[in-house]
């Protein structure tokens, strides 16, 4: 019959009308005509049976109940499809689907198939005439499992996409209809590629397809095996000179089914009939054909194409799996519908790689975590350190009472060495990941080591920047007085730099705490060459608003750094035997400022590398903290060592200047003053000035204090010769200004003056002299000056660093002299035009 719909549909009415009465319809092979036939059965109380009627449409039991087909539906396949892909736990496939209504009913059937099965379906794609921009968006979305549903003319065009996109090999397996002519892609001539890439891109595919001779040697029906039929049917095929069908073996067993259909509608009308014998018995056609359908559901028996029977109308038929093996189609497997049952057969199935393909790129999760051996040595490396420093802090406890510690504030070493240590300890948490705690130890990690770095931090520079700040407000100070600055005042400094880590670190937690985020990669090849991909991931301590609380941090602890550079660079002449680390910590302050800016934005631009993030993280916290604890405390241990005295042997105060030329630097002693100090300079002449004028007022004192005297010459007899004794001793005082030789000339040459008698003797023979006479006489002269010197060195004395002015009598005793008091030699200043 010829797949016209208005020819079959006249031959089937012209059948009905005039032809015997009919029972059954046996045939129709071209769907349109036989979905036109059936649908119009019901009408007739008519029952169809199909043997090679395969397309999906007529299983619809409400558009078609009464038709039947011994040959399985296109849709049969679907099931054991979903079997096959369980069976190798294929999860994840893909359609590519030729669009045409009977491959598109098949994909259909199939996606419901898949869904009941919990199979992903990745990628549904449909072509009409170039399947390669199909095929390469099954290739972008991963997909290995692809399940084809086309004929074989654009099967060829389908494979040779595939070979120029390398979808073929170990990593892909294909799986088409199994219903193509043998070699049919021989005769694939509208394709660039040659035969010899198709078979390449085709080795291994899987086709499906009913089988259409039982495999089975057992005699049914008929009584003949299907090896003994098939021999007889190619014989006589032979001999009439036609060609195989593969039809053959339904239509033979779609004949047993009409004559078993038949034979048990008979056997149902002889009861009726016997049940029925005294009385007339009638039937009409609806009730035959009533009896003939349900004798066709019932139908269950084994012929040459397998078990016959139906479900809804549908044979539960025998599906086959062959696999396209070097050139040919071996089968391997085959799938009964009955027994919903999958039996491969063993050592047929070849596939390319050492096992079945994935059904996807698998991936592989690895975590990029801190290599063992580079953390052992670092951790090494670190634990030297924190020895170094536990020494370090022992020296410091035990020598605390010397001279040479005491002078350079231990209580501010030991918080630099405290601080040392908590960076040291970081280091330890800044290895460990996720493969050496669990998440939740992990997000704990993240805060404690941010707050042991940052308190560490604040605790040792902050210590040295508190020390460089105290010689600088020494040292800088333009009036150069004298300031007394404590380590008391010194730790709450600290303490307040402390209290800032605190309110911003308590905030942080508070407000946005660290979490553990994972971050990852882009998709790596295997490197053992396994079809698996790795996809590296990392583990960070992240929050919300990360960016600006490091912000906070790096700004507090760039403001503090510029402050230490600031005030290392101010004191950068100072030398200062007193305290004698102060030059170090700047040198530490320049050193630790530049490798954080460095290791702050290596470290930021290695972020997805964690090995060498660590790595540069902890050899920065170790070369700072170990440079740092060597230059305060290196320079203490060699000089206790070699000359624990020299602390004790100079304790002035010395500036140095970096000059042009180092021949024009002239040493100054303790007492001396820089000239070149304007400012200083000035003041010191405004004290000679004041000084000058207490002098004037002192000469006129003088002067009255010599009037009364020449008034009263009588007075004299009660200066007594002890009262000469005193201010003599005054004036043997030496040594006030500390070697000065030209201050220690006037007061010799006074003390030179050696008087003729006793000055506190009177001689008798003048004292009957007149007033006028006695006042100039060389008596009087001495007397006066017997007075006076006494009286204008105790006036000098304060102006050379001697006596205080407020002291009330010139004859004060020696105890109470300059000589016997600690007075600031650099204060002292030589008064001219005495």
């Amino acid at each position: 019959m010829q797949c016209d719909n208005a020819k079959g549909l006249r031959a089937f009415f012209d059948a009905i009308c005039f032809g015997p009465k009919h029972l059954m319809i046996f045939g129709g092979v071209c769907p349109s005509v036989t979905s036109i036939i059936a649908e119009s059965l019901e009408g007739w109380n008519l029952v169809q049976l199909s043997f090679a009627a395969t397309t999906p449409v007529l299983a619809d039991k409400k558009k078609y109940p009464n038709f039947f087909r011994t040959v399985p539906s296109d849709n049969a396949v679907n099931p054991a499809v979903v079997k096959f892909l369980n069976f190798y736990n294929w999860s994840r496939v893909g359609t590519l689907t030729q669009d045409v209504q009977r491959f598109s009913e098949v994909r259909n059937d199939l996606t419901n198939e898949l869904e009941k099965a919990d199979i992903q379906i990745a990628d549904t794609e449909s072509f009409s005439n170039d399947p390669c921009v199909n095929v390469k968006k099954l290739k972008d979305n991963d997909v290995r499992i692809i399940i084809g549903q086309f004929d074989e003319n654009l099967a060829s065009k389908v494979f040779c996409c595939a070979y120029n996109l390398n979808m073929f090999g170990s990593k892909y397996q294909w799986i088409i209809p199994g219903w193509y002519q043998g070699n049919w892609w021989e005769q694939a001539n509208s394709t660039n590629c040659t035969t010899r890439k198709l078979l390449t891109a085709m080795e291994g595919y899987i086709s499906v397809d009913f089988e259409p001779l039982s495999a089975k040697q057992t005699k049914g029906i008929s009584g003949r095996t299907p090896l003994e039929y098939e021999r007889e049917y190619n014989r006589q095929r032979q001999q009439k000179g036609v060609e195989s069908s593969k039809f053959h073996g339904f239509a033979y067993d779609g004949i047993w089914v009409i004559a078993k259909t038949l034979t048990g509608v008979m056997e149902k009308l002889r009861e009726k009939e016997r049940e029925n014998v005294y009385r007339n018995f009638t039937i009409d056609d609806k009730e035959v054909g009533k009896m003939v359908l349900d004798a066709m559901n019932e139908t269950n028996f084994f012929g040459v194409t397998g078990q016959v029977m139906f479900r809804n109308g549908e044979r539960m038929g025998t599906i086959k799996f062959t696999q396209f093996q070097e050139g040919q189609e071996v089968k391997v497997g085959e799938y009964n519908a009955i027994e919903d049952a999958l039996d491969l057969i063993n050592n047929t199935m070849r596939f390319q790689g050492v096992e079945p393909p994935k059904d996807r790129t698998f991936v592989r999760l690895q975590r990029r975590h801190i290599n063992v051996p580079l953390y052992s040595i670092l951790s090494t490396i670190t634990i030297l350190g924190m020895l170094m420093a536990g020494a370090f802090l022992f020296f410091n406890i035990k020598n605390r009472n010397h001279r040479l510690i005491k002078m350079s504030s231990p209580y501010m070493n030991n918080l630099i060495i405290l601080g040392g240590m908590l960076s040291y300890a970081s280091i330890f948490l800044f290895g460990l990941d996720g493969s050496f705690v669990s998440d939740k130890e992990f997000e704990t990690l993240c805060t404690v080591r941010t707050w042991i770095l940052i308190v560490g931090y604040t605790t040792a520079f902050g210590a040295m920047f508190a020390k460089t700040w105290r010689v600088h407000a020494i040292f800088k100070n333009v009036k150069m007085k004298k300031k007394i600055i404590k380590d008391q005042k010194l730790l709450i400094i600290v303490g307040g730099m402390l209290l800032i880590d605190l309110c911003i670190l308590i905030c942080w937690q508070i407000v946005d705490p660290l979490k553990r985020t994972v971050e990852e990669y882009s998709l790596e090849a295997d490197p053992q060459g396994r079809d698996i991909a790795i996809r590296p991931f990392l583990e960070h301590c992240e929050n919300t608003h990360m960016t600006i609380w490091l912000g906070i941090v790096y700004a507090y602890k760039g403001l503090l750094m510029l402050f230490g550079c600031f005030l290392a660079w101010e004191t950068r002449n100072v030398s200062i035997p007193a305290l004698n680390d102060s030059k170090y910590i700047g040198m530490s302050v320049y050193n630790v400022g530049i490798m954080c800016i460095i290791g702050a934005a290596v470290s930021f631009l290695t972020r997805d590398q964690p090995n060498v993030q660590f790595c540069i993280v902890a050899l920065v916290i170790i070369f700072c903290s170990t440079i740092t604890l060597c230059l305060v405390f290196v320079p203490k241990f060699i000089t206790m060592r070699t000359n624990p005295d020299a602390a004790t042997q100079n304790r002035r105060l010395k500036f140095t200047q970096n000059q042009k030329k180092e021949d024009s630097k002239t040493s100054t002693s303790v007492t001396s003053v820089n000239q070149t100090n304007t400012s200083r300079l000035d003041g010191l002449q405004t004290d000679n000035h004041r000084l000058r004028m207490r002098i004037t007022e002192l000469d006129k004192e003088l002067e009255e204090v010599t009037m009364q005297l020449q008034d009263t010459p009588e007075k004299t007899p009660y200066i007594k010769q002890n009262h000469y004794q005193d201010l003599n001793n005054i004036l043997s005082v030496r040594n006030f200004t500390d070697g000065k030789e030209g201050e220690k000339s006037i007061l010799k040459n006074h003390l030179e003056q050696k008087p003729q008698a006793q000055w506190g003797s009177v001689d008798p023979s003048r004292i009957n002299r007149g007033p006028l006479e006695d006042i100039n006489s060389p008596e009087h002269i001495q007397r006066r000056l017997s007075l006076q010197l006494p009286i204008l060195h105790h006036a000098y004395l304060p102006s050379i660093g001697g006596v205080d002015a407020s002291c009330a009598s010139p004859t004060a005793s020696p105890g109470s002299s300059p000589r016997h008091r600690h007075m600031p030699p650099s204060y002292r200043v030589m008064v001219s035009g005495l």
